[in-house]
């Protein structure tokens, strides 16, 4: 007699755990933002605030020595300086992740900002809107460089020494370039800076595609 499985009885499957196996994650797509501006403007306080490890900081005393060469500001209470780079991670979704290198901001160590901004998608130049001389450099730098970049104005003590118009009118970086007001001790705000810098260069990115 034949055999006839009972209806009762389910009959044999792939185990539970292969029905049900979630499909693998591929890993977010690194990219690489540079962090820049003149000598205490907030850039090791931006990488700070937004990363999602302890950023790696290369900070050492300032010395009597920087008396009249490293001017922070008069308001200011920085006691170090970042003598290499500043660097701090921050995953945007599952599909993309910011690798922020933060620049020295003294002249003397420009020679190293080739290194920081090989590989970038796109620059943040932080800026003191009481001491716009000291981003000059940099934006100097990337339009030269080419890199798609975004002027940030750091709003220190919550207010700007200069508007964001007149801001924009001293730099004269052109309608091309983004000129925002952002908090640099603030996450959220920090992020939506760092936004505009990604969306800035993926439309460059788009517009470079040939048609």
């Amino acid at each position: 007699m034949d055999y006839v499985p009972s209806p009762d009885r389910p009959t044999a499957g792939p185990p539970p755990t292969a029905r049900h196996r979630a499909p693998p994650r591929t890993a977010p797509i690194p990219v690489k933002i540079v962090v820049a501006g003149g000598f205490g403007v907030g850039k090791t306080t931006t990488v700070g605030a937004i990363s999602e490890i302890v950023p790696l900081t290369t900070e050492a005393e300032m010395t009597a020595v920087s008396v009249g060469v490293d001017d922070p500001g008069p308001e200011s209470g920085k006691t170090t300086t970042t003598v290499a780079m500043d660097f701090g991670c921050v995953t945007i979704d599952q599909s993309l992740k910011l690798y922020l290198f933060g620049t020295p901001g003294q002249t003397r160590f420009g020679f190293m900002w080739d290194d920081l901004a090989r590989g970038a998608l796109g620059a943040l130049v932080v800026v003191d809107s009481s001491r716009l001389d000291d981003c000059y450099p940099a934006v100097d730098y990337f339009e030269r460089a080419g890199l798609p970049f975004v002027v940030g104005v750091n709003t220190f003590h919550g207010r700007l020494g200069h508007s964001i118009d007149e801001v924009k009118w001293a730099l004269a970086t052109g309608p091309a370039v983004p000129v925002v007001a952002y908090d640099a001790r603030d996450r959220l705000s920090v992020r939506d800076a760092l936004l505009v810098v990604l969306d800035r260069a993926l439309d460059r990115a788009v517009r470079s595609q040939p048609s």
